[in-house]
């Protein structure tokens, strides 16, 4: 199929990201998800069926219910609101495209924490920061922060994202950007972390991405989704062990364990991984939405 798109004299040009392959259409984008699977900035040989389409609806979802915070790229999941060129390909794209506002990108991931977990507690552990700020004293794993972080980070074409502090955010952008940024992030946040807990998830942390259409900033990529956030069961959180999780973290931690360096190339997951991935997929995205995913 995506070859084919690449054929239709609409599409301008075609960028392929680890998990999602991007049209370019002039104005719009149309934007695929698919099922593949990164961890550690590396794509890895194996598929995990259908989770494409989930990550793809769970971000409807809340772009869908999140505009009165702030302005998103979202414009139709429905594949008969697309070109007509697109029509013939409804089977294949139905329930994992989007077709979206194209936008100036602005070059950096915002990543709002309201837990300490994964790189932030090993920075913490080290050094008491988090993206070189002190927090609070004597924290364990998985403790609550007092207040929500806001932790930048550099979007890397290649190889690995830069943790950022926010004061060097404030040397690379426009301060007056910056601070919206900083504000809009955790301003989603915490109305997410309300939101999930209703619904027995706790989100320890996630990133967002913005860009610009003229002078105004919206929210683009993807949004809350289990590739994009830390996901906890509430009823099973304790504070002091990584927590059981609802998102990609048991795949990290499973390939952490087997002893691939997290360089490049990734190794071959076992059936019962990708299996079990996909269950954490479909129970998180039932949480979310009430639906059962078929």
């Amino acid at each position: 199929m995506i070859d084919e798109l690449k054929k239709l004299k609409i599409v301008k040009s075609h960028y392929a990201g680890k998990v999602r392959d991007v049209f370019d259409l002039g104005e719009q984008l149309l934007i695929i998800t698919s099922d593949r699977i990164s961890a550690y900035d590396c794509v890895f040989p194996n598929i995990i069926p259908g989770k494409g389409k989930i990550l793809n609806q769970i971000s409807v979802f809340f772009f869908k219910n999140i505009s009165h915070i702030i302005d998103n790229h979202l414009i139709s999941n429905n594949v008969d609101d697309f070109p007509a060129e697109f029509h013939d390909f409804k089977d294949q794209l139905d329930g994992r495209s989007v077709l979206v506002k194209k936008s100036k990108v602005i070059p950096f991931e915002c990543i709002a924490r309201g837990y300490i977990s994964g790189s932030a507690w090993e920075e913490y552990k080290h050094f008491g920061t988090v993206n070189s700020q002190f927090v609070d004293k004597n924290m364990k794993q998985s403790q609550r922060f007092t207040q929500p972080l806001f932790t930048p980070s550099t979007k890397a074409a290649s190889g690995h994202d830069e943790n950022i502090s926010y004061n060097k955010l404030l040397e690379r952008i426009d301060k007056n950007i910056a601070e919206y940024l900083k504000e809009k992030s955790l301003e989603l946040y915490k109305w997410a972390h309300q939101f999930l807990l209703e619904r027995d998830i706790i989100i320890a942390d996630t990133k967002f991405e913005f860009g610009s259409i003229g002078e105004n900033i919206i929210l683009i990529d993807e949004i809350f989704t289990p590739d994009s956030s830390r996901f906890w069961d509430k009823n099973a959180y304790e504070i002091g062990i990584s927590p059981k999780s609802y998102d990609k973290q048991f795949i990290r931690d499973f390939v952490t364990k087997s002893g691939w360096n997290k360089m490049p190339p990734a190794p071959e997951l076992p059936q019962e991984v990708i299996d079990k991935s996909l269950e954490k997929y479909k129970l998180v995205y039932s949480k979310i939405t009430g639906e059962t995913y078929k």
